[in-house]
């Protein structure tokens, strides 16, 4: 093992901040780390046949042995949460190896190397953590029948016992989609592979996933070095993010594909584009440049076919070029105008090709129908409504939610407007801006969910070179990794199950730190500082 990590690290260039090869103590850390990870990305797996979201027509269930998990929820969950906090622990350990402006870091091959080692087991989980795959499959499946999902919601389409409806949570059972046209086009070619086998379904949306996974994993390291950042760090913030885990490819979202295309078309834009500074020269125009501006922009706009909020990387692209062209505002109209051809010419191919037409636009709000506690907005609406039932106000909690939601989709824009203006200037580095700006929109609007953080956290990643942002990254990830639970069930009221299995999971990882204790690298605490990237 040890002399295989030294040849993926032979010849390695040294990252932005100058980091040599490991050492032969650290490869046997990295070892270590690996190990540890792998074991926890196969208890997930294993402890994911009785806690995660399965279908309502269960395999496993009298599968000898596998079936048995299946029967003891607070064995299976105790297994998930265990997997949890062990792959969350081994990044937290990874990261020590590869941060920027250590005297030796995790190379870049390595990195890949071992989230492949973490993400083989868990491309075999029962979908955890959320059931929205089930919804993937039956509106696919009414693409299929050669209705519009945009007007009709699985129960209406399909029935209400049909098998692809009954895996579909209720509260979505009666809504149309709000998935753009591309994936829709997509879902109905995995329908017309699999039909109503619902694993066969699952696993080909796992390998769209994954196919989004893998475009996250070229692109970053590629913005990374364009940024000044190291690649080896965005690698381990935004690709090896326990986050990324357990939501894409455990909970086998969608935004791994909208983000993998987001991501690869803006790499594909700047190919050819020299270095631009804040204050000139402009270097002439290069052969196929503006070919690849088109390309990139294509890109970019199939990622938002898929989940609409890809379209403002558009914005900050056309802030680049509008750099590249002069700077002035005669060149930012230019570029947007052209960025607005291709996005128009794109996403109406999409649309219309797909059959399904500009419908999806009229759903993108569907979301809102949950009002969730982890939206800052609704929350706020909530906590308004319910101080004025104490101040004996009268019941006016709706309405209270109904103006802050409103609040909250006029912020989200104008932050991005504020940012796109500052990238515009050359305050704000643009990819910077897209990650804060995607954020921004994100967190105030009506519904959050701990994926939605991933639209700002891997553009960021490849952008942001300071300590203090990778810390604070690191904090969020790591909480909101372990705080969702990763079942897909009530346990029929049952509330002992949850405390037993966590307080269970809790002594295991113990147990396990322990065992490998001194073969994990420690913490290295230095002051911050600031890796000043330099610009493409």
């Amino acid at each position: 093992m040890v002399a295989r990590d030294t040849k993926e690290q032979e010849g390695a260039a040294r990252t932005p901040g100058g980091s040599a090869p490991l050492d032969a103590g650290e490869r046997a850390q990295l070892d270590t780390v690996r190990r540890f990870g792998t074991v926890g990305s196969l208890l997930l797996t294993i402890g994911s046949l009785g806690a995660g979201a399965a279908p309502v027509f269960n395999p496993v269930f009298r599968i000898p042995v596998l079936g048995l998990f299946s029967r003891m929820t607070t064995v299976a969950l105790a297994f998930a949460f265990t997997g949890v906090f062990m792959i969350v622990l081994a990044w937290l350990a990874l990261g020590v190896l590869s941060r920027p402006g250590r005297e030796r870091a995790v190379s870049v091959p390595q990195m890949a190397r071992t989230l492949a080692m973490w993400i083989t087991p868990l491309a075999f989980t029962v979908p955890s953590f959320s059931r929205d795959v089930y919804s993937y499959l039956a509106q696919s499946e009414i693409v299929s029948l050669g209705l519009d999902p945009y007007t009709v919601g699985p129960a209406q389409a399909l029935g209400l016992n049909d098998p692809l409806t009954l895996g579909v949570p209720t509260i979505w059972r009666d809504t149309p989609s709000p998935y753009g046209p591309l994936f829709l086009t997509l879902g109905r070619a995995v329908g017309w592979l699999t039909g109503d086998h619902v694993v066969m379904g699952v696993a080909a949306h796992r390998l769209i996933a994954l196919l989004g996974l893998a475009m996250i994993v070229w692109a970053l390291p590629r913005l990374a070095r364009r940024f000044g950042v190291s690649p080896v760090s965005a690698l381990w913030l935004g690709a090896a993010n326990p986050l990324v885990l357990f939501h894409l490819v455990v909970g086998v979202h969608n935004e791994a594909l909208a983000i993998g295309l987001m991501l690869v078309g803006f790499e594909l834009a700047l190919r050819r584009m020299p270095r631009v500074t804040p204050d000139g020269p402009f270097p002439p125009w290069q052969r196929g440049e503006l070919a690849w501006y088109a390309v990139g922009a294509g890109v970019i706009t199939l990622g938002a076919a898929v989940k609409i909020p890809a379209a403002l990387a558009l914005g900050f692209l056309g802030v680049m070029i509008a750099r590249r062209m002069g700077g002035r505002w005669s060149h930012l109209f230019t570029a947007a105008g052209g960025l607005f051809v291709v996005f128009a010419v794109v996403l109406s191919a999409c649309s219309f090709g797909s059959g399904l037409g500009y419908g999806w636009v009229a759903t993108l709000n569907t979301a809102a129908t949950v009002k969730s506690w982890m939206a800052p907005m609704t929350a706020l609406g909530f906590g308004a409504g319910g101080l004025g039932v104490l101040l004996g106000l009268g019941n006016h909690i709706d309405a209270a939610v109904t103006v802050s939601r409103t609040v909250g989709a006029v912020i989200g824009p104008l932050i991005a407007a504020k940012l796109l203006l500052d990238s515009f200037r050359w305050k704000l580095r643009p990819l910077t801006g897209l990650g804060v700006g995607l954020g921004a929109v994100l967190v105030f609007g009506a519904t959050v969910q701990p994926w939605y953080l991933l639209w700002a956290a891997v553009p960021l990643a490849a952008a942001a070179g300071n300590t203090k942002f990778r810390t604070a990254a690191t904090l969020i990830s790591a909480t909101l990794s372990v705080v969702v639970a990763s079942t897909g069930q009530t346990f029929d009221g049952r509330v002992f199950v949850l405390p037993y299995a966590i307080v269970s999971a809790v002594a295991v990882t113990v147990l396990a730190l322990v065992v490998v204790r001194k073969r994990m690298p420690r913490a290295e605490w230095l002051p911050g500082r600031r890796v000043r990237p330099s610009t493409p």
